[in-house]
């Protein structure tokens, strides 16, 4: 009996290895930010590279990535964290 759990234990985790990333939701992933202490719109997911989850956060602190890195891995999903963006000077 014992042998035959492990089998079953490896063919779960074999369908887990394969699984594919999917187009999350705007609210899961609204529900994702909050749950994580972020606001509205922080996370993003890249239409083209749907296994990108992106999060726009000034400085986001190290339980802030930690959250959403779980989060995403748990989704089959690779975090990018953006926590600066500069724009050039706009020239009159």
């Amino acid at each position: 009996m014992g042998l035959a759990r492990l089998a079953a234990l490896g063919s779960c985790m074999l369908v887990a290895a394969c699984a594919t990333a999917r187009m999350h939701s705007q609210d899961e992933l609204n529900s994702a930010s909050l749950g994580c202490g972020l606001t509205y719109g922080e996370l993003i997911q890249d239409e083209e590279e749907k296994k990108l989850l992106i999060m726009f956060r000034a400085a986001p602190s190290p339980e802030h990535r930690e959250c959403v890195y779980k989060w995403a891995r748990q989704n089959h999903l690779k975090l990018v964290v953006i926590d600066g963006i500069q724009f050039p000077e706009e020239t009159k």
